[in-house]
């Protein structure tokens, strides 16, 4: 394990420091950042993004993905989470927090917008952080691919219906680039990629194993620099919102750690390998927050208690997973004690 590995938490946690007071010393250039985007999707989070993927991508054997329909647990135990579960439990903790519990402090119109920020970060799976999860997890990279690209594929076509009978409308608007752009950034692109890089290099199996010890250090290095720039662009917000930040922080960990307490049993209880089970966990404790973030604002504006959530909701989730990562290797031994 390198020295980013080993000493991850504190890098991460230097860099949602660095991050606030970056934000709050040069609000410029993070306001400057933060106009670089398209179809809402930030385009400098996207280059990050995809330097934490494409060192994964090139470790997938792309031959051995035909296998993983032979091991098909883990996959339905995905699905089952991500659709028929998380999105109702989001949406339950929700309504708990915001209509009975907190109802003293936030107003109706704020508490409803809180609830439906939090019911869409339910119902917008993880597509891209999830990969490094798997790795930190050691997980089979070939089995995330799969898992990750089929709950892909059903989000295109659930997302706006199950999002409608959870908000309670009629009429979601979906923004349709940035779900596709999102998918075409974090999946379709570093896997073409990847799989270019293993062709070139299929030869020489010694230089290809020399090139992946190389480029895996970029991996953390850019989820460090997305956490820095995530921080910075809502820097402003954390210091002028802490307490509804706190509010909106508690049903999410709770769901988080839910959820992922839950689909690491049952992957346990069906005896899923250790490198299947964890992956399948991230996924299902994790969110799609540029999809959500960008709904949010589609459906309630760019300054709506409903885009807060969503913004918390990404806040929360590196140092969340984080320390699921720390417990799933602490744990590795449940699965492979049978």
């Amino acid at each position: 394990m390198g020295m980013f590995e080993r000493y991850l938490t504190l890098w991460v946690a230097l860099a949602m420091l660095a991050g606030v007071l970056g934000g709050l010393a040069v609000p410029a250039l993070f306001q400057h950042l933060a106009a670089l985007e398209f179809a809402h999707v930030n385009l400098v989070i996207a280059v990050f993004i995809w330097v934490m993927i494409y060192p994964m991508m090139v470790q997938i054997d792309f031959s051995a993905i035909k296998d993983v329909g032979k091991k098909p647990a883990g996959i339905v135990l995905t699905l089952v989470v991500n659709w028929l579960i998380k999105p109702f439990t989001m949406a339950l903790l929700g309504w708990l927090f915001f209509k009975v519990l907190f109802a003293n402090w936030v107003d109706p119109q704020t508490a409803t917008e809180y609830i439906a920020g939090m019911i869409l970060l339910g119902v917008a799976p993880c597509t891209a952080m999830v990969f490094i999860w798997s790795q930190l997890t050691k997980g089979d990279a070939n089995y995330t691919l799969v898992q990750v690209s089929v709950n892909d594929l059903i989000l295109i076509f659930a997302f706006a219906p199950l999002t409608a009978f959870l908000l309670g409308v009629s009429d979601i608007f979906v923004p349709w680039q940035t779900l596709l752009l999102s998918v075409v950034l974090y999946v379709v692109l570093p896997l073409i990629a990847g799989v270019l890089t293993r062709q070139f290099m299929a030869k020489n199996p010694v230089r290809l194993t020399h090139f992946l010890a190389q480029i895996k250090p970029f991996s953390i290095a850019g989820l460090i620099a997305t956490v820095l720039l995530l921080f910075g662009l809502q820097a402003q917000t954390i210091i002028q919102q802490p307490l509804a930040i706190g509010m909106i922080a508690i049903p999410l960990l709770i769901q988080t750690y839910a959820i992922f307490a839950l689909t690491y049993f049952v992957g346990c209880k069906l005896r899923l390998p250790h490198q299947i089970a964890a992956p399948a966990s991230m996924i299902g404790a994790s969110n799609f927050f540029e999809l959500a973030v960008a709904v949010a604002i589609a459906l309630f504006g760019l300054h709506s208690a409903a885009a807060l959530a969503t913004v918390v909701g990404v806040l929360v989730e590196v140092p969340v997973m984080l320390s699921l990562v720390w417990f799933a290797n602490r744990t590795r031994h449940w699965f492979n004690a049978r």
